[in-house]
C-alpha cells in the first residue's frame, strides 16, 4: 500500500506544481495585461492630444464662423423684410393718394363735360321749340 500512497502523492505533487505554475502563468497574464492598457491609454491620449484636439477645434471654429454668418444671414433678412414692408406701405399709400387725385382731377372734368352737355341740349331744345313755334 505504501508503494500506491507515493504514486498517489508524486501525482499530487505534479499537480500541486502545475497548479501553482497556472497561478503565476495567471497572474503574469494579468500583470501584462495591465501595462499592455496602460500603454494603450498612452498611445490613445497621445493620439487625442496630436489628432482629436487639434481637428476638435477647427470644428469649434467652422462651427462658429457658421454661427456667425447664420446670425448675419437673419439680421440681413429682417432688415430686407422690414425694408419690402415699408416700401409696400408707401405704394399702397402713394397708391390711394394718385386715385384719390385722379378722381378729384376726373370728377372736375367729368363735371365740367356733364355741364356743357347739359348747356348744349338745353342751347339745342331752345332752338327747337324757337323753330316750332
Amino acid at each position: 500500500m505504501s508503494a500506491e500512497l507515493e504514486t498517489t502523492n508524486l501525482l499530487l505533487g505534479i499537480m500541486a506544481a502545475v497548479s501553482l505554475l497556472e497561478a503565476l502563468a495567471l497572474i503574469a497574464a494579468g500583470v501584462a495585461g495591465v501595462v499592455l492598457y496602460r500603454r494603450v491609454m498612452a498611445v490613445v491620449s497621445e493620439l487625442e492630444a496630436r489628432q482629436v484636439a487639434p481637428a476638435m477645434a477647427r470644428v469649434h471654429a467652422i462651427l462658429d464662423d457658421v454661427k456667425r454668418v447664420t446670425s448675419t444671414v437673419k439680421e440681413e433678412t429682417d432688415r430686407v423684410d422690414h425694408a419690402i414692408r415699408s416700401t409696400m406701405e408707401r405704394v399702397d399709400d402713394t397708391a390711394g393718394r394718385v386715385r384719390s387725385n385722379v378722381r378729384t382731377q376726373t370728377s372736375r372734368v367729368v363735371g365740367f363735360v356733364r355741364g356743357l352737355r347739359v348747356a348744349i341740349e338745353t342751347m339745342l331744345r331752345t332752338e327747337t321749340r324757337a323753330h316750332e313755334t
